[in-house]
C-alpha cells in the first residue's frame, strides 16, 4: 500500500466513525464525503471498495441494529424507527426485514432472553445484521437460466 492508499483509508475511517455515531442525524452522502475530503462520487466508490458496502447501506445497516436492540428492549416499531433517523416507516420495514428476515413486529415480540444474558459486547456481534445477497438478484439469474 502506498502512503496515498493509507491516507484515503484513514480519511474513509473518519466518514464511516461520522455514520457509527451520528446514525440518528439525517446523513448524507455530501456531508459523509466532506468528512473524507473526497467528492461525493469519488468517496463513494472508495467507500465500496474499502468496506464492501455503499455508504447510505452501511448507514442504514447501523440504524437496523440499533433499532434491533430498542425493539429487543420493548419500544414500539414507530419509536424505534423514529429514534434511529429513519423517517418513513414503511422503508424503515422493508430495510429491516431484507437484513434481518422478519419484520420489525415480529422481531420486538419474540422472546430475546439469550442475547440480554450475553455481555454487550458479544451481543452487539452476534446481532449485528448481515446483508444477505438481493432476492432481486436470485430472481433475475432463476429467470435467465429458464
Amino acid at each position: 500500500m502506498t502512503p496515498q492508499d493509507l491516507a484515503n483509508l484513514a480519511h474513509l475511517r473518519r466518514a464511516r466513525d461520522l455514520i457509527d455515531r451520528e446514525y440518528a442525524r439525517p446523513l448524507d452522502v455530501p456531508t459523509m464525503a466532506s468528512r473524507a475530503l473526497m467528492s461525493p462520487a469519488h468517496f463513494s466508490r472508495r467507500f465500496r471498495a474499502a468496506y464492501g458496502e455503499t455508504p447510505y447501506s452501511y448507514l442504514m445497516t447501523r440504524r437496523i441494529e440499533r433499532s434491533m436492540a430498542l425493539l429487543r428492549g420493548g419500544m414500539s416499531v414507530t419509536d424505534a424507527c423514529m429514534a434511529v433517523g429513519c423517517t418513513s416507516l414503511g422503508s424503515f420495514s422493508t430495510r429491516f426485514t431484507e437484513l434481518v428476515g422478519e419484520t420489525p413486529s415480529a422481531y420486538r415480540v419474540q422472546e430475546h432472553s439469550a442475547v440480554t444474558a450475553m455481555p454487550a459486547c458479544v451481543a452487539k456481534t452476534h446481532t449485528r445484521p448481515v446483508r444477505k445477497a438481493s432476492s432481486r438478484i436470485g430472481e433475475a439469474t432463476r429467470v435467465a437460466a429458464a
